[in-house]
């Protein structure tokens, strides 16, 4: 499932992506596939003639994270309709994000805040997307204007291996971290959400907080995944 595992297949040697695919679909009943490249997974899908889930499509979208996403914001706050939620940190190529975005512009009185650096903002194909759906939303530079008010904020790490040159990568490093003083400030009744892996965008002291819910987000992914299995292969739960 890793983006690196390219390194080791026949694709890596030459082999065009539908060849692999016919390939794996021979061998078994669902492919889960990762892409490095977006739109590698949609290719995929064409080719396949078995069902093909996204683990990942690059810089594109990330499906199944976003339903475990909703899966928790609906467990922990009861409801999506109605919700303030803002997405935090590199949303120009974070899938997630992304995924997530174009998923609550289907709930009704959802307002979405974009807050990252002006590099790295939401692209326009998920602005169009939100704009068409008459969603509410702004974009700002500043995490800790919004802090009191939003019902989920949603952090992601800024991705090293997204950028041209460490350079660029160091240069936005860091630039939004959730720390105690975040904490004290933050919505009592809301909920710090992250995809994971984290690098140093939340303090390991927030991890204690009953507002911070990941790990949780990491255990509904397994049942929201094997649920999504079970439903494509027609096994009863």
């Amino acid at each position: 499932a890793s983006e690196n595992a390219r390194e080791y297949t026949s694709y890596d040697k030459g082999e065009s992506m539908a060849h692999t695919v016919r390939v794996l679909d021979r061998l078994s009943d669902v492919i889960v596939m990762r892409g490095h490249e977006e739109g590698m997974l949609g290719e995929a899908a064409e080719a396949s003639r078995v069902p093909v889930i996204s683990a990942g499509d690059g810089a594109g979208e990330h499906p199944t994270q976003t339903l475990l996403d909703l899966f928790t914001i609906h467990d922990k706050l009861g409801e999506i309709d109605g919700k303030k939620i803002a997405l935090v940190g590199d949303l120009k190529h974070g899938r997630t994000v992304r995924s997530l975005a174009r998923a609550l512009a289907k709930y009704n009185g959802v307002e979405i805040v974009l807050v990252s650096p002006a590099s790295l903002t939401m692209r326009d194909d998920v602005l169009g997307d939100l704009d068409g759906a008459g969603v509410s939303y702004r974009v700002t530079e500043n995490m800790a204007e919004v802090l009191e008010e939003v019902d989920v904020l949603y952090m992601t790490r800024i991705q090293k291996e997204r950028f041209g040159s460490a350079e660029e990568y160091e240069a936005q490093k860091g630039v939004y971290v959730f720390d105690s003083d975040s904490l004290t400030v933050f919505n009592p009744e809301g909920i710090l959400m992250h995809p994971l892996p984290r690098v140093d965008e939340i303090d390991p002291v927030v991890d204690s907080d009953v507002r911070a819910v990941y790990f949780d987000q990491v255990e509904n992914g397994l049942y929201v995944r094997m649920a999504l299995l079970a439903l494509i292969m027609g096994v009863s739960v």
